[in-house]
This record gives C-alpha cells, sequence and structure tokens, in this order.
C-alpha cells in the first residue's frame, strides 16, 4: 500500500523561542509534529500539522493498561549546514520489535523512515550546529480504543515530533547498583521501548538520586548479580585492549548507540566481549587495578564515562586522569555524525532542503 504525507504549515513559527546556547533537553519542541492513525486494520495516511495538544478520552485504553511504544533518535547538522539523520532505519526495525512484544501493529519502516525526514525537513531551522547540539526525534504509538475492557485495543495512533537538544550529561556520571529493585524480568518486555519500563525504573532511579548518583546500573531480576544497562543506556567495562558489555537479551534493550559504538571499537583494534559480567568482576577487576574504563552508550547520553560506581556502602572510583577510550569513541561517532569523517557504514542520510530553503 502507497502512503501520501499531507503537510499543513503553521502559520507562526516559534523558532524565535529556541535559544541554541540555552538549551533544556524536552523542554523546547519545533514548528511540526506527525500524526496517523490505525483503524479497521490498516494505517491511515500520515499528516504532519502544527505542533500542539491533541484531545483524548479519560477511557483511552492507554492510559489505563499501558499499550505505549516509543523510539529515539538525533539528527545532526553540519558545518556546511547539511542536516543528516541517524541510522532511523534501525529505530523503525527496533520500533517494530517493540510493537510485537506489545500487541500492537507494526508501522511500515519505509514509512517510518519518510514521515522522520519530511518533519526534519520542515523544521530544520531548530538544529543547532554547535558543538554537542543535535535534534531529538521522539516517535511514539500507542493505544486510543475507549474502553474499560482489559483487551489489545483496535485502534492506535502513531506520532512523531522533536525538540533540541544539547549535551545530556556535563559531567562524568555516577551510577549505583541497586540489590533490591529491578528493571526487567526474563520473558518480561525488558527488551522492548516501551512507556511501562520507564514508569517502573523512576522510584528507584528517584533514590539513587538522592544518594547523590546519576543513575542506577540496574542486575538481573534472577541471580541479583550480573550487570544489564542504566535506565537511560548500555554500559561497557574497559581492561587493557579488551571491552567488556552485558550480551544482549530479552531484558537489556538493544542500543543503537550501543551497535554503533561496538563497531567503532573493533575498527580501533579493541576486542569486545558481550557476555554475563557479575558485580563480583566489577569489584574484583577494581580491586586489582585492572578495570581502567566503565562508560554509558545511549541516544540521549551519546557516550559518557563512569566516574564511580556505588555498591552496598562502598564506592568504586575509576581513573579519570588518565587517556579515555570512550572520549575518542564518542569523537569519531560525533565527526560521522555532524559529516565530519566519511562514513563508511552508512549509517547517516543526509536530508535536502526539498520543503524549505536551505539555510
Amino acid at each position: 500500500m502507497s502512503f501520501q504525507i499531507s503537510i499543513n504549515k503553521t502559520k507562526q513559527s516559534r523558532i524565535n523561542e529556541f535559544n541554541p546556547d540555552k538549551i533544556e533537553f524536552g523542554k523546547l519542541f519545533t514548528d511540526h509534529m506527525v500524526v496517523c492513525d490505525y483503524k479497521d486494520g490498516k494505517w491511515g495516511n500520515p499528516e504532519i500539522i502544527p505542533f500542539g495538544n491533541i484531545e483524548i478520552p479519560p477511557g483511552l485504553s492507554a492510559l489505563h493498561y499501558g499499550q505505549s511504544i516509543f523510539e529515539g533518535l538525533k539528527v545532526f547538522k553540519s558545518n556546511n549546514n547539511d542536516v543528516a539523520v541517524f541510522r532511523a532505519e534501525q529505530n523503525a526495525k527496533r520500533f517494530n520489535k517493540s510493537a510485537h512484544r506489545m500487541a500492537m501493529p507494526d508501522f511500515p519502516e519505509e514509512l517510518f523512515v519518510e514521515c522522520v525526514h519530511t518533519l526534519v525537513d520542515l523544521d530544520r531551522n531548530w538544529i543547532s550546529s554547535a558543538e554537542g547540539a543535535s535534534l531529538y526525534i521522539r516517535p511514539f504509538m500507542f493505544a486510543t480504543d475507549w474502553t474499560l475492557g482489559i483487551k489489545v485495543s483496535d485502534t492506535y495512533k502513531f506520532m512523531v515530533y522533536g525538540c533540541p537538544a544539547g549535551v545530556y550529561y556535563s559531567h562524568p556520571v555516577k551510577v549505583y547498583i541497586d540489590r533490591y529493585h529491578v528493571r526487567s524480568v526474563r520473558g518480561g518486555v525488558g527488551a522492548a521501548k516501551c512507556a511501562g519500563n520507564y514508569a517502573a525504573s523512576l522510584y528507584p532511579a528517584k533514590v539513587a538520586k538522592e544518594r547523590g548518583f546519576d543513575q542506577n546500573l540496574w542486575i538481573d531480576a534472577v541471580e541479583l548479580k550480573y550487570l544489564e544497562e542504566t535506565g537511560t543506556s548500555n554500559v561497557f567495562l574497559r581492561r587493557g585492549k579488551k571491552i567488556y558489555t552485558p550480551a544482549l537479551s530479552d531484558s537489556i534493550l538493544a542500543g543503537i548507540t550501543r551497535d554503533s559504538v561496538i563497531h567503532l571499537l573493533k575498527d580501533m583494534g579493541y576486542e569486545v566481549i558481550e557476555g554475563r559480567i557479575s558485580i563480583d568482576d566489577l569489584i574484583n577487576w577494581h580491586k586489582e587495578g585492572s578495570l581502567d574504563e566503565m562508560f554509558v552508550t545511549g541516544t540521549a547520553v551519546s557516550v559518557a564515562n563512569i566516574q564511580l560506581v556505588g555498591i552496598d556502602n562502598e564506592i568504586y572510583k575509576l581513573d579519570m586522569t588518565q587517556e579515555l577510550v570512550a572520549e575518542k569513541v564518542k569523537t569519531e561517532l560525533n565527526n560521522i555524525r555532524t559529516l565530519k569523517s566519511p562514513d563508511k557504514y552508512g549509517w547517516v542520510k543526509v536530508v535536502e532542503p526539498k520543503l524549505t530553503a536551505k539555510s
């Protein structure tokens, strides 16, 4: 089935509200958004309309039973003002994996990418070329049946909007390992990017922040001993030329930045080992002095070093004065995304200015 994206441009841009020198993530949104409805077993044609509120009934299925998924990807501007979308095709694939796990309909992957590209073209003036700046794109889908019966919804709404983004962490990250609370379980929805995963993590994350940490570093729910991921990112540990990261499972989100970083690390000559990493491994490596570095990767955070880990009542600090591999891989990743380095992986797609004058 072919789709047509209709466009209703805003009559009054809010671009004057955007200060590229003071970007607060998730506080300001661009001029337009994509909306598309699913009913009678098929998707309708997407529309791009001015950004604004939508009307929902109090009996909306998603509000009561949680059928809601989302994605996050970034768009970058080069020094020549070219606009590049990073790996949107992989987001489209992961979106449908989440949809499948949540008993929701697939959204056509090519249409997903086309919606993103069209929105980005229309709102390209919201993208800053400043160091560390980007446009964060949020595609999401939620159930729209109006019923209090517990069942798979028959109708859904797909939407996409964007917000300017700067540097997520202005400092190396402090993480806390909580031996009681868990993020996800084997056979659960941990590998799906669904709203409930994040809701369940908020209380333990709040407690961790009250203790002076930035994030929880989650462990497995079965043996309560193996590292999994943080609340916003995947985790890596370096010992010399070997870099360890938890193997993907149905309780760990398959990070697209994670995958990108693994490719870059291997090309830099590092051996990347995907497997089980226990809390005892981390403690023993730290005590023997072989734990050289820890870092996290994610769409929002990009690549960020971990400066310390809290476990029980102990603090395990990392040496932040040495040459850090995470900084090297972050630089190379950013150079590819901003078109400063050749993209031999085919990760970036330049969005030609068809709807707006090239700025």
